[in-house]
């Protein structure tokens, strides 16, 4: 069966090649957490820019002044609310629907790739664990094939077998920790947000009376 030379030449790389899988992992984790560092700092000192002087004009009912305040700003925030403030005529029904329509957007904007911490902090420690078996049977593979030899031959082996293990852990580890962070973030602004939504509703109910 062509299958079992296959799995006998997997098995004979031992878990070397696992090990750099994983360091290549880790360098793709320390770059996508770098980048959404940066965008969601970005974006949170956009949305402070004008969040106390957008509240302060929609408590006063001043929806022409609100959209004129958010119209050239920058980040999802600002453009979340844009969407409602477009076409305010329309109707709180309709502003309510563009906002959720543009809440999907921003959402998908600020989380962008952070399925990608998630996913290698979920099974990066399986990954480990797989090098660290195929490093074990490696090693007891040496020892077979060494007649006469003592246990360090299989020592060596498991000890460079289970390296594969604790690397996956390392990479998982602040994989899982910067996920939960970064999620975290992205959900205070977009709550932040939220808020402001609600006082445009009331501010356009309140006008339509």
């Amino acid at each position: 069966m062509t299958g079992v030379p296959l799995l006998h030449a997997l098995v004979g790389t031992g878990g070397a090649w696992v090990i750099y899988l994983l360091i290549l992992a880790s360098v793709f984790t320390l770059a996508v957490i770098v980048e959404r560092l940066i965008v969601l700092r970005k974006e949170r000192v956009f949305f402070r820019e004008f969040r106390s002087a957008l509240a302060d004009h929609l408590d006063q009912g001043d929806v022409k002044s609100s959209a004129a305040l958010v119209q050239k700003a920058p980040g999802a925030a600002a453009a979340l609310l844009r969407s409602g403030l477009a076409r305010p005529e329309a109707g709180p029904a309709a502003v309510e629907e563009r906002l959720a329509a543009a809440r999907i957007e921003a959402k998908y904007q600020l989380e962008r790739r952070l399925w990608v911490l998630g996913t290698l902090g979920n099974n990066a420690p399986f990954v480990g664990l797989f090098g660290t078996v195929l490093g074990v049977i490696k090693a007891f593979a040496d020892l077979a094939g060494a007649e006469g030899s003592g246990p360090e031959v299989v020592m060596a082996g498991l000890s460079e077998a289970l390296i594969a293990t604790a690397v996956g852990l390392l990479v998982a580890i602040p994989a899982v920790m910067a996920y939960n962070y970064l999620m975290k973030r992205a959900g205070e602004l977009l709550a932040d947000v939220d808020g402001l939504s609600r006082r445009l509703l009331a501010a356009l109910k309140e006008s339509s009376r």
